[in-house]
Parts: structure tokens; sequence; C-alpha cells
């Protein structure tokens, strides 16, 4: 009789701890069930799925120090602290696992959903019937219509023709920029002996269905690292693109101004290419072509704790000395000012009257909490756009010198990232060192689209994009234009 009982006591603890094992599960399925009841979701305009982590399959487990429960084979596995020859597994290898996961589930929530919508219950129709009654002004219309084709963007491979296809079998493509009215396409190429390649590809046949391109002939090669790049307008519009090429043991840094005219083979025989020059600077971490008058013919590079300032056509600098490196630069057009942004977080303006040695010519000073890494200056010149290696970005308003709007969603964490603003179409595109491509409405900030990469995330594979309302030229289609790898995309209005 002693026996019995003590068994069953022993059995009703083990049935006590086995409940309170599964108990936790129970409770998430209520949570999981609460969440599908709500009309919004996790798709509320944002077009991004929520986040995973390491515990998100096996929350119905208890956690062990130095373990990790893989729910799939249903068993924990010892998380080592480094990497070695038995395949180990570590936190840094768990997290790669989910983001490739992830990765492969929006590519394929993409191929099987055409269409988007990146706000509720609005559609083509809705958007027509709205504007006919009055309800949509002309921009509010031709705003919320070029988010609804953002959302609506299907990605095609494109052909790049030239006449050695194999040199650009093995490059991986580093940087795009696509000129003022996106007919030619300007890229940096890695090579995989070490070194840059560089040269413009003509985007006048990117059409559908065939998005074709042509990469012209002369291509250019440097041993060093092209560290920024910018179009310059010299004899006319993009005539030029200025470098920034690193310097490598004895040969110093320099910043060379190439015609666009030498990339292309069949230009007349007495069509005179251009100026070409180079100018020897330190190593530079970006560049800018200054388009205002009162600083024509003129290129800012910045430096280590300095700013210079070169006439292409006098040779003359000014030199403005900071407390940071600056990571990157724009002019302003109306007003004789130059935007910086700097490591240490800080963003000025130069005012180009003041003389280099004279005070104030800090126009104007904001401030991150980490390095700046873009700047972009809005038409009205009232407003700033500014990125940091935290994956903030934000909208400043420059008379009162404060933060009107944040956009939330950019991942960054060291990489020196660009940002893409365009006015006309209302939206803002960047690409996250996670390797997604994002794209904001600039009138309230919400996300409208999250675009994964056709590549595993890698540091080196992180794509380079450039957007437009005429890819091709002027009579081209709306898009977007992904370089990774040693592949084209174009993503087009549909």
């Amino acid at each position: 009789m002693h026996q019995s009982s003590w068994k069953s006591r022993r059995h009703r603890r083990r049935g006590h701890r086995h409940n309170a094992w599964f108990r936790p599960h129970g409770s998430n399925e209520r949570q999981d069930a609460g969440a599908q009841q709500s009309p919004q979701g996790s798709s509320d305009g944002h077009g991004e799925a929520p986040s995973t982590s390491s515990t998100a399959g096996s929350s119905s487990v208890p956690d062990l120090p130095g373990y990790y429960f893989d729910p799939e084979k249903k068993r924990y596995f010892r998380l080592l602290p480094g990497h070695n020859n038995c395949n180990p597994l570590t936190k840094e290898s768990i997290r790669q696992k989910e983001m490739e996961r992830k990765r492969l589930r929006l590519l394929e929530e993409e191929e099987q959903q055409g269409k988007k919508i990146a706000r509720l219950g609005f559609n083509a129709s809705s958007l027509l019937q709205k504007s006919k009654l009055g309800f949509l002004n002309a921009t509010s219309y031709c705003r919320l219509a070029h988010e609804l084709r953002v959302s609506c963007m299907q990605r095609k491979k494109v052909q790049i023709q030239s006449s050695d296809p194999s040199a650009l079998a093995s490059d991986q493509f580093n940087l795009i920029m696509a000129d003022t009215n996106s007919d030619r396409l300007f890229t940096v190429n890695d090579v995989k002996v070490g070194g840059s390649k560089y040269g413009i590809i003509s985007l006048h046949g990117l059409k559908t269905p065939t998005f074709r391109v042509h990469m012209h002939e002369n291509l250019y090669f440097t041993n060093r690292k092209v560290n920024a790049m910018c179009w310059a307008s010299l004899n006319h519009l993009d005539s030029h693109v200025l470098l920034c090429l690193m310097g490598i043991a004895e040969t110093p840094g320099c910043a060379t101004l190439l015609p666009t005219s030498l990339f292309v083979s069949n230009h007349a025989a007495g069509d005179r290419p251009g100026m070409l020059c180079s100018f020897r600077i330190p190593g530079a971490w970006s560049c800018a072509w200054s388009l205002n008058i009162q600083a024509n013919n003129c290129f800012s590079t910045g430096l280590s704790r300095r700013v210079l300032v070169t006439s292409v056509v006098t040779g003359h600098r000014q030199s403005f000395g900071t407390s940071s490196d600056v990571l990157t630069q724009q002019f302003a057009v109306t007003a004789p000012l130059l935007f910086n942004g700097c490591r240490s977080g800080e963003i000025f303006a130069i005012d180009l009257r003041c003389q280099n040695q004279g005070k104030g010519w800090k126009a104007t000073r904001l401030f991150h909490d980490s390095a700046v890494t873009s700047v972009q200056i809005l038409q009205e010149e009232q407003c700033l756009m500014a990125s940091d290696m935290a994956g903030t970005i934000k909208l400043w308003d420059l008379r009162t010198t404060k933060c009107i709007r944040q956009y939330e969603g950019h991942v960054n964490e060291y990489a020196h990232l660009p940002l893409h603003v365009h006015e006309e179409e209302g939206i803002m595109v960047a690409v996250g060192q996670d390797c997604y491509t994002r794209i904001w409405s600039l009138h309230d900030g919400r996300l409208l689209r999250t675009i994964p990469s056709p590549y595993p995330t890698s540091k080196a594979d992180i794509p380079s994009v450039a957007f437009s309302s005429r890819l091709g030229g002027a009579r081209g289609a709306p898009g977007l234009l992904m370089a990774v790898r040693q592949d084209l995309y174009c993503f087009s209005y549909s």
C-alpha cells in the first residue's frame, strides 16, 4: 500500500512537469489565433514580413545556456564559441540560416503574388474614382498612382549585349549610376585579379518584353579601388564622370575627370572627347559636382578631416578643415552651399562665398547619433534627407534645423550605403546591409515595398540600384534597375 501511493505521487509529479513543459504552447496558439483575426495583420502596407528570431519556432521549450533548439529536428544543439573544422553551430550561422529562409520565402511570395497593394483599399479603379469625384487633387493622385505601380513591379533579368561577352562573365558589379536622362548607366565592376573596371551601358533597348541593353566596347581598367563617383557637367549635362581613386603603395590617390565620349567607340573622328584631367589628392571618401553658378566648373572631395573644393578650369583649391572624415557630400543648386555628412554624425553646410580661413563658413549644422553615409537635398532646398550607419533615415527642415520625419526599416551597421530620393514619383529607395531593397513614400514615411536580393545575403553581394521614371530615355518606362554579382535586373512598372 505504501509502495503504490508512492508510485502514484511520483506519477502526479511527472504529469505536472509534463504539463508545464507544453503549457506555453497553448498560450502561443491563442496569441497566434488572435493575431490572425486582426484585419490588418502583418501586411499593413509595409510589404515586409516580420523578422524571425532563433527561438521563433521553439517558444514551447526552455532555453538552455549554450544550446540551441532546432524546431525542425526537434532537438538541442550545442552552440560553439567559434569556427573550426567540425561544422560548428554558432549564433552567426543560425542567423544566416534564418535570413536565407526568410529571403526564399519572400521570393516565393513575389512569384506567386504578382501584385501587392501598399495601402489597403487602394487600387487603380478606386484611385480613378476618387480623383473623378474630387476627393484627390492631381498631386495626391499622381503620388498614390506611383505607389500603386511600385507595389506591382515585377523582376525581369536584363540581357547585356557586348562585342566581348567574356569581358563581363566573371566581373562582379560594384556600383551603378544612371545619368540625369536615365539613358546611360555608368558601371564599376570588381575584377578578380584586383582593381576595378568601369564603362557605360546604353539603356535605349531597355523595353518590354526583351529587356536588352548594350555595353559600350571601351572598358577602362585600374588597379586601384574606386572610392566615390558622380556625374559631372562640364561641356554639357553629364558630359563627364568624376572618379575618386584610392592610392596604393607609393602612388597617391587622385580625382579623375573622364569624358563619357571615351567609352563610346563610334564617335566621329573629328569629335573631341573633351577635357581629360586628374588631380592629385589624398584618399577621398566622397565627391560631388557643383551645378551652382557661383561655383561653376568646380567639384568637391571629402577627405579625412578636410574638404577640398577644386576648380577644374583654373586648378584653384579651397580647403576647409573639419573634425571628422567627410563620408558624403552634395552641392545645393540655388544657394552657394555644400552639404557634408561626417563620420562623427555631424552634417554641416559650407558657404562657398566665405574664404577657407574665414569665420562662419558653417552655415547649417545638424546631428545624427552615428556616421552619416548619405545626404540628399530636396528640390526646394528647404529640406534634406540623411541616413547613417545605425540604419536611421531622417528628413530635416533646414529652416528650423529640426527632424520632421523618420523612415523606419532601413538596415545598416557599418556600411557606406547611399540614398536615392525621387521627388517626382514621391518615393525614396535604399538598399540595406541585409541586401533588401526598400522603397518608402516621401509623403508620410510608409514602407511601400521590400525587395529581396536574388542571391543569398552576403557582405560582398549588396545590390546597387538606380530608379527612374524614364529608364532608357524620354520614352522609357518607369522602373528600378538592380545590379548584383554579374547580373542586371529590371523591376518595371506593369
